[in-house]
């Protein structure tokens, strides 16, 4: 039994969700610092191994029209680093805007931490990956 971990990867920050064995739940792990790259890809890395993850779900947030602009290729070269685990895509569009809404329904004032909303957006991806697969 493994985990599936998703990424919400910005240009700052990259937020952290971590499914459970059953792969039906999303949980909101943490956020890191997207620089210095080496110090995140380690993180993620570590991460990874503390929790039995085998795959790792990448955001990519393609143009409302489907194509890919410059930050979708900033995230699928970020995720080409990411070494010894199944890599997958996921279309991310709008999650951050979902996020937002979410945390605000929760009562969660993310205007002083942005970092909640990247992890709320890792949540999304995920979810939205586990549903997919099933």
């Amino acid at each position: 039994m493994y985990k599936v971990m998703a990424l919400d990867v910005g240009t700052k920050r990259i937020g952290i969700a971590i499914s459970d064995y059953l792969l039906m739940l999303s949980n909101g792990h943490s956020y890191i610092q997207r620089q210095p790259e080496n110090q995140a890809l380690a993180d993620i890395a570590n991460i990874a191994k503390e929790n039995n993850v085998q795959e790792i779900v990448v955001g990519v947030p393609y143009n409302m029209d489907g194509t890919k602009g410059a930050q979708a290729q900033d995230c699928e070269n970020f995720a080409s680093k990411i070494k010894g685990y199944k890599i997958v895509f996921e279309d991310e569009r709008l999650t951050s805007d979902a996020a937002e809404e979410n945390l605000r329904n929760k009562k969660i004032d993310f205007k002083k931490d942005k970092g909640l909303v990247d992890i709320e957006s890792a949540c999304i991806i995920l979810e939205q990956y586990l549903a997919r697969k099933r």
